[in-house]
């Protein structure tokens, strides 16, 4: 990109060359510093290159002695548009002002890109680098990255670091979010392990307290698996911590309804694309009032950052917004297909039901038709853990 950009400032030529001997051009260009690149043979004789306005002017020279003939295909670059422009003073001017309004944007903070984060919600992230008072139109050079770092992570207790790098007008924000240790067990406090749900149990492992209930035992929810309080002797009682886990077999029943019809959109009727233009925060639209979307419309918006050679992008924002407007008519599905689809809801709901450690043992469907709806029925059969901690005072 840096080269392309250097032989655009200079001049890019790209000439044809046809001689007896072509390898004493090529020799040539080494032997006087002549810059050549992106050689392309026509034939055994003739071939095409591109090279610099002064290359060119030094290739000429040095050829003479040669029965090369050289002819100039191609002439682009920034000296062939100034000498083109050399008359029309006011295109000039123009040009002027566009390179200092273009110098002067990239003072200024156009877009922000977030990377790093994958539990903090990148609008946080945003909204506290706005009460920063960092926000589209900011300055760059008005950062103090160590003094932002510090009120930032004070408002982003999930944020151990965090860096703002500006690079043309794009503030680049890198996180790194905070590892939280697993919770403290607090043993001084005294609780009971009840059950979460219904169930047979299957294991109990009781690692403090006394055991309730055996292997084969059917459970309800809220009843005491593991007790903190036990015999002491003597007409007392001893305290602890119940902990332990508790396995059983649970039943969960689910139902859905899921619709018969449909409503599906046909062919396209008619289209409109609105353009509009975002400079920085302000919007300029090229359509009238009215962007409301119809029922029966698709709305596919596009939008097309200015950019330049290096990446750098400017605080143009080219939006384009298509609404495509179809005929709707409504069909009946396959039922087959509708109880799949409650199969695949109902098992989804299941799933999110169970904890990491829990898993299917055995899994029912059944389907009956209500109306313009299916209705789909889940019995499932479960393994899990089923033990929860309480305190005493709320075994």
């Amino acid at each position: 990109m840096y080269k392309k950009a250097v032989n655009y400032m200079q001049g890019d030529v790209l000439l044809t060359v046809e001689s007896a001997y072509p390898e004493r051009i090529v020799n040539l260009c080494s032997a006087h510093a002549i810059p050549f690149w992106d050689v392309r043979w026509q034939s055994q004789i003739q071939f095409t290159f591109h090279t610099t306005r002064r290359g060119e002017r030094r290739l000429r020279e040095v050829s003479g002695q040669t029965d090369a003939q050289i002819h100039r295909l191609r002439e682009r670059g920034a000296p062939t548009l100034l000498l083109r422009l050399r008359r029309r003073y006011v295109l000039l001017a123009s040009l002027g002002i566009f390179l200092l309004l273009l110098l002067g944007s990239n003072l200024f903070i156009w877009d922000f890109e977030v990377t790093g984060n994958d539990t903090v919600p990148t609008e946080d992230i945003l909204r506290s680098l706005e009460r920063q008072g960092i926000t589209v139109g900011s300055m760059s050079s008005a950062i103090d990255q160590e003094d932002l770092r510090n009120h930032m992570l004070l408002e982003l207790p999930d944020v151990s670091w965090l860096a703002v790098n500006v690079r043309g007008c794009v503030a680049h924000i890198q996180v790194v979010e905070r590892l939280r240790p697993p919770p403290i067990v607090q043993e001084n406090e005294k609780t009971n392990v009840v059950a979460a749900r219904d169930g047979l149990v299957t294991k109990v492992e009781a690692l403090d307290g006394q055991a309730k209930v055996m292997a084969g035992t059917t459970v309800i929810k809220g009843q005491i698996l593991i007790s903190g309080v036990s015999d002491g002797g003597a007409g007392g009682m001893r305290l602890m911590h119940g902990m332990g886990n508790v396995w059983a077999r649970t039943w969960y029943e689910f139902s859905t309804l899921v619709p018969l019809t449909t409503a599906e959109k046909g062919t396209p009727s008619a289209t409109h694309t609105h353009l509009a233009l975002d400079l920085g925060k302000t919007r300029i639209n090229f359509y009238g009032k009215g962007s409301v979307t119809e029922p029966d419309c698709d709305k596919i918006t596009q939008y097309q950052a200015w950019t330049l050679p290096g990446g750098f992008r400017l605080p143009i924002t080219l939006v384009v917004e298509r609404r495509i407007q179809r005929d709707v008519y409504t069909s009946e599905r396959p039922v087959e297909l509708a109880r799949e689809e409650g199969e695949a809801l109902l098992t989804e709901q299941l799933e999110a039901a169970l904890d990491e450690d829990g898993s299917i043992v055995d899994t029912r469907f059944a389907s009956a038709r209500q109306g313009d709806y299916l209705l789909v029925t889940l019995k499932a059969e479960c393994l899990e853990q089923i033990g929860v901690s309480v305190p005493l005072d709320g075994g």
